[in-house]
């Protein structure tokens, strides 16, 4: 009977030696006191000596890891190199099958295990850029269940394909894909811990730096990578983000907007002005100089043009023709008006219908004028003081019929007759003179007629180009 008993209870410790010895098991520990000392000996005979091996009873059977994060920082976004910056807090949690201890047996209900000791899964961000330069956390939490803690702070510089086409109001989503590096979906798999709307609340109570961005979302989703060897699994987490615009508004549009309106009331110069070069000149200039001080506040990126760096090259484009417009409104009126008189069909299509469209009535030149030997005799009626050109040519060289020939050599006469080819001439030359500044005043209206047609085609442009970058930002922003 008692040789029965020791050969049962021989059998028994085979078994339990031989199960005791396949990969990666561990049984309940037994500790000989509730102490420290007597806990760590008893993990340090059944769990760290196998801390190669993964931690199941078989190698068909997957070890499930469970990963969650919470957002703890947004140090900053690289558009050119498309990079995002963040500091999360990763927390792994998996079993060891077969490990467990009394609580009261051996004085805990967990422990910190250093991370050497323990079998670590390679988990990694498929989109890592950068080495991780975050302080090491030399311990996991190690339950008497056999479940590991792994919690622990990573600064990570992951890529991010960013859209900057809408700047300063663009929204990225930026993915962040954990998996194993080295082993398949059978050996490895990963579950999600917290939902999505519990992350991302979790991380707005405890983000403590987040720059020009704001975190509106988060997002989780799970995914197989397939290769040819096997495929492996992963989840991924899609953090949105949406920067504060803010600054660049007060820094970047409103100032541009105002330089722009000044340059739009710079039509309201004298056309026949220099000073209304000169000061469209001066804006050209500052603005340009306003776009290299500000240079740095604007994105760079070599795969979009942001829609600011458009809204920029057309103001700027319009300032130029307007400084254009207004050298060959000059041109026009000091140049041709002076030299070459107007033709036909110019003073049709822009004198009588481009000034309709303008609302621009057409001024009428008038060509007659009135010439007083004596200043004196301005206010008496033009009939007793001014000199008719008529009664100057009946004065001549001969004598009036039944005149003697004498009268001709009356002195009086013959200064009368000098004086009426000296009138003969002031009176042509006035002429001449008179006719020039009627074309001068008819390619003056021409000028005002162009400037207004400008300014009207100017005001449009501007409101619409407003209105499309305004609705383009809103849509994005909306979306």
């Amino acid at each position: 009977m008692n040789a029965n008993k020791r050969n049962v209870t021989s059998y028994f410790q085979t078994l339990f030696s031989t199960f005791s010895s396949l990969p990666g098991f561990a049984a309940a520990l037994n500790c000989t006191s509730p102490t420290p000392e007597s806990l760590f000996a008893a993990l340090e005979t059944n769990v760290f000596s196998k801390k190669l091996l993964r931690p199941v009873k078989n190698f068909s059977s997957p070890v499930y890891i469970t990963i969650d994060i919470t957002v703890v920082g947004l140090v900053g976004v690289d558009e050119k190199a498309q990079t995002l910056t963040s500091v999360l807090w990763l927390v792994l949690e998996w079993d060891i099958e077969g490990l467990s201890w009394e609580e009261k047996e051996c004085g805990s209900k967990r422990v910190s295990i250093p991370r050497d000791k323990l079998w670590i899964p390679d988990i990694h961000i498929a989109e890592f850029m950068d080495e991780d330069k975050f302080p090491k956390t030399p311990f996991v939490y190690l339950y008497n269940t056999g479940h590991v803690l792994d919690d622990k702070p990573i600064r990570v510089v992951t890529s991010c394909r960013l859209n900057i086409y809408t700047f300063p109001f663009d929204i990225q989503n930026c993915s962040l894909t954990f998996g194993s590096y080295l082993h398949f979906a059978s050996d490895i798999r990963l579950l999600q811990g917290s939902t999505a709307e519990q992350i991302l609340t979790e991380s707005r109570d405890v983000l403590v730096t987040n720059g020009d961005w704001e975190l509106i979302g988060i997002d989780v989703s799970f995914s197989t990578l397939a290769l040819d060897l096997g495929s492996y699994s992963e989840i991924e987490f899609y953090v949105v983000l949406r920067r504060r615009p803010s600054l660049y508004v007060v820094n970047l549009l409103i100032p541009s907007c105002f330089l722009i309106t000044v340059d739009l009331f710079s039509f309201m110069l004298p056309l026949d002005s220099v000073d209304r070069s000169s000061f469209k000149m001066t804006l050209i200039l500052g603005y340009t100089v306003f776009l290299l001080i500000m240079n740095d506040l604007l994105p760079a990126s070599g795969e979009t043009t942001p829609l600011i760096n458009v809204f920029f090259s057309i103001n700027l484009a319009l300032m130029v023709a307007s400084l254009l417009e207004t050298v060959i409104i000059v041109r026009i009126q000091h140049i041709f008006g002076k030299y070459r008189p107007m033709p036909r069909w110019v003073s049709v299509f822009v004198l009588q219908y481009l000034s309709a469209v303008v609302c621009l009535p057409r001024q009428t030149i008038s060509t007659r004028s009135t010439f007083f030997i004596n200043p004196s005799t301005r206010e008496q009626t033009p009939s007793s003081s001014s000199i008719s050109a008529s009664r100057l040519d009946h004065v001549s060289d001969e004598a009036p019929p039944g005149k003697p020939s004498s009268l001709l050599e009356d002195p009086a006469l013959q200064e009368l007759r000098k004086l009426s080819r000296d009138l003969e001439a002031i009176r042509r030359q006035t002429d001449e003179h008179f006719q020039g500044n009627r074309n001068t005043q008819e390619w003056r209206m021409v000028g005002a007629v162009i400037d207004r047609l400008l300014f009207g085609a100017y005001i449009l442009f501007i409101v619409v180009s407003f209105i499309v970058i305004i609705w383009i930002w809103s849509w994005s922003h909306a979306a």
